[in-house]
């Protein structure tokens, strides 16, 4: 006996079908997955309801505000992964871009370094491989790579998804800061214990109530309580409010580095840093990665050490 799929109707694509699938199951809804696919949510569910007619069972239970995968779907989103996954290998191969990079490359970056560091090797890459595209989105968060389509993504602090590749490139030294004018008819700060009677700004990403800060080369750390005058997430937003006298800082080293050499802000107990910040290439698992990947990750990596305020890692 033989045992045939059930027909498509006409035009439909079991490829398509399968990556409508997954980018329903990843993006957590039908609207979600049409808004990412861009097209309507009645052309998802109708792709979806072909998959299953073609497949003959049930892939997903959904009521009002629930959708779940069915024993049948859990296992097919699986296949269909490893699938699609296959497909794109071959594609690759088959077009030549294994080894040429070519296509389009979508990288999510934090919103400073993409605007500002990064900017230069980015531009290299794009001169060194004209078929290849960049779609370059600036956004300190951390991506869903398979439901928004993103190939990797530049990430500063610590990585804590197992699920990733995590390349570490460098990192970012961070040092205490204030205006001169905030520091006038004050004594200067010899101590670590010297800052806390400063008013504080705070960058809420990585500190928000307290302080640590590590003496190097001694190594004694002491850490204190601050209540900022301001918080924000965004370390050009610091700068601004540091230059204006608003209160001591802690920022990275690279984006005040003028601002230090011009005496617009005094980098103040020196030998006293806040830990550095590690900054990683990041990018989910695959049985193979295009040409435009890897030489992407290729590029950042020997960018580093040339980029002001960075420091090389082994």
């Amino acid at each position: 006996m033989t045992n045939t799929l059930p027909a498509l109707q006409p035009g439909a694509d079991r490829i398509e079908l399968m990556q409508t699938f997954v980018r329903i199951v990843e993006a957590g809804s039908l609207s979600a997955a049409a808004q990412q696919l861009g097209t309507s949510q009645p052309t998802v569910s109708r792709r979806l309801q072909a998959l299953e007619r073609s497949l003959g069972i049930k892939l997903l239970q959904r009521s009002t505000h629930v959708m779940k995968l069915t024993e049948d779907g859990d296992r097919c989103f699986a296949h269909a992964k490893a699938l699609l996954e296959d497909w794109r290998a071959m594609e690759d191969d088959l077009r030549g871009t294994a080894d040429t990079p070519r296509g389009t490359l979508r990288v999510l970056a934090p919103h400073a370094f993409g605007q500002d560091q990064f900017i230069a090797p980015l531009m290299a890459y794009l001169r060194r491989y004209p078929e290849v595209d960049v779609e370059w989105m600036l956004h300190d968060r951390r991506p869903n790579f398979i439901a928004e389509g993103i190939d990797c993504s530049i990430q500063v602090g610590a990585v804590d998804d197992p699920s990733v590749v995590a390349v570490r490139l460098a990192e970012v030294p961070r040092i205490v800061l204030a205006a001169p004018a905030l520091m006038a008819g004050r004594p200067t700060p010899q101590h670590a214990r010297d800052l806390q009677p400063l008013p504080w700004l705070a960058l809420s990403t990585f500190y928000r109530r307290e302080v640590t800060l590590t003496e190097q080369p001694g190594g004694e750390a002491h850490t204190f309580g601050i209540t900022p005058r301001l918080a924000t997430d965004s370390l050009y937003a610091l700068r601004s409010a540091a230059l204006a006298g608003l209160g001591a800082c802690i920022s990275s080293a690279w984006i005040v580095d003028n601002d230090v050499r011009q005496g617009n802000l005094l980098h103040l107990v020196p030998n006293w840093h806040a830990a550095p910040l590690p900054v990683y290439l990041v990018y989910p698992y695959a049985r193979f990665y295009p040409a435009r990947l890897r030489l992407f990750l290729e590029a950042m990596r020997g960018a580093m050490p040339g980029l002001v305020g960075m420091r090389a890692v082994g």
